[in-house]
């Protein structure tokens, strides 16, 4: 795990350093807080050591600026002191420290609450992760789709690249259900959903679950026919599974039906604009008879629907 070490004073950064380096950590410095915020943002560390008292940007200015930044505000910080007053220590802990060490450092101290508060931060880190993930399929959540669509929105209306999403419905679902089982509905959705994650190939690409069975794909970057050739991939490989649906009136196979659009965010529409879209195409693939996809741009409300 990276610790980033920040003081002014050059031997107080090596102590420390010599301190955690033995623990096996991988150790960052700083020696003022502008510093401290520009290594932080270039290499998010899993702890801070921040000294209170520096020149400038002094620790309590650091902290804040931390907790004002959205990538670095969950970064837990444990301020470094000389000074043993109650009323700075609760000023730091209001405004976010999760401890205090004191100067001159007490070596086994100070291995005790860096690895307390490490683990702290590893077990954070599970619960945030497992509450992102959908817990039948394994693969992102609804919440975790809301956060990304919202963050791709902002990065791909400041950049001018497109976003495309793709809403996919397993066909006949429910008439799967009742015909074999819910465990068996569920073993679908677990593999319908590993094989839509593994032929998603380029960096960024994202799918999760939507509720049910449905699930949601962003494409940042994608072009209109490769908005087409991966959809017609995902819908393929799942038909490729052979899964048996003998009460499907499409297939003697598990399906799904897809409707994917393609815009260029801007900031006056709202990122559920493209959902929006891209189900009104599922709707239209569903009409058509399933197991096909069609597709919607900004500019040709209907590019093109095809199928088998």
């Amino acid at each position: 795990m990276r610790i980033l070490i920040v003081d002014d004073v050059p031997d107080n950064i090596r102590v420390l350093s010599r301190i955690l380096g033995d623990e096996g950590y991988r150790i960052s410095m700083a020696n003022n807080g502008r510093q401290a915020l520009r290594v932080a943002s270039a290499s998010v560390p899993d702890l801070i050591l921040l000294d209170v008292m520096m020149p400038e940007l002094d620790g309590y200015a650091t902290l804040s600026a931390l907790k004002a930044d959205h990538q670095l505000a969950s970064i837990p910080v444990i301020f470094i002191t000389a000074l043993a007053d109650a009323v700075e220590e609760t000023r730091g802990l209001n405004l976010g420290a999760v401890d205090y060490i004191t100067k001159p450092f007490n070596e086994a101290v100070v291995r005790a609450r860096v690895k307390t508060h490490l683990e702290l931060k590893r077990q954070r880190d599970l619960l945030e992760q497992l509450s992102n993930l959908d817990g039948l399929t394994g693969i992102p959540n609804r919440r975790t789709l809301d956060a990304r669509l919202a963050r791709e929105w902002r990065r791909e209306t400041r950049c001018g690249v497109t976003l495309a999403a793709i809403m996919i419905d397993v066909d006949h679902f429910k008439a799967f259900n009742d015909s074999q089982g819910h465990q068996a509905g569920d073993d679908c959705l677990r593999r319908v959903a590993t094989t839509l994650s593994a032929n998603l190939k380029r960096a960024g690409d994202f799918v999760a679950r939507y509720g049910g069975e449905e699930f949601v794909c962003l494409l940042p970057g994608v072009s209109r026919e490769g908005l087409a050739l991966i959809a017609e991939q995902l819908r393929a490989a799942v038909e490729a599974l052979h899964i048996p649906h003998g009460a499907s009136a499409t297939s003697p196979w598990v399906t799904i039906s897809l409707g994917g659009a393609l815009c260029q965010p801007a900031p006056d529409q709202p990122p559920s604009s493209l959902i929006d879209a891209a189900d009104a195409q599922l709707y239209a693939a569903k009409t058509l008879g399933r197991n096909r996809v069609c597709l919607s741009s900004e500019s040709h409300p209907v590019i093109e629907a095809f199928g088998h």
